[in-house]
């Protein structure tokens, strides 16, 4: 490893000279926090056609179960959240764990927006406080190199 391609940090921590995400990785971080959100709406939206899952007969169990199974929109929303993880993946090659996490809790923001405008749910106030708790948290995260260790 050249010198060039490595820096000390004041705190002892070696990293990458690059203290910005490269486009790519920035867009991968965009479509993991996209995917994931997609998925959890469908999931949702899926799962509001199946109705509520109550125990009970073995009969009603199987219905429920298969009126899960067959709903298209659950299977997007796996299919959504299986893109979700193989980005998510790629993602951690890349960056920290404790960029990666704190980065993509975007997405919390981007499904109460989603769940709000597609679903009709209602978002209180108190969790609009929260979730832009979250944003000014992935603001401050965002300002942190993605990357403190050298890439092995």
């Amino acid at each position: 490893m050249s010198g060039a391609a490595t820096a000390i940090v004041s705190n002892g921590f070696s990293m990458d000279d690059s203290n910005r995400l490269s486009p790519g990785t920035a867009l991968l971080l965009v479509l993991t926090v996209v995917l994931g959100a997609l998925g959890d709406l469908l999931l949702s939206a899926g799962m509001k056609q199946v109705g509520s899952v109550e125990p009970g007969s073995a009969a009603a169990i199987g219905r429920a179960f298969a009126r899960t199974f067959t709903n298209g929109e659950i299977w997007l929303g796996v299919a959504s959240l299986l893109l979700f993880f193989v980005c998510y993946l790629v993602l951690l090659s890349r960056v920290d764990y404790s960029y990666a996490q704190p980065a993509s809790a975007v997405g919390y923001a981007l499904v109460a927006v989603l769940g709000s405008v597609v679903l009709g749910e209602v978002v209180t106030v108190w969790r609009w406080a929260g979730i832009g708790c979250i944003c000014v948290g992935v603001a401050l995260v965002g300002q942190t190199p993605p990357r403190t260790t050298v890439a092995s």
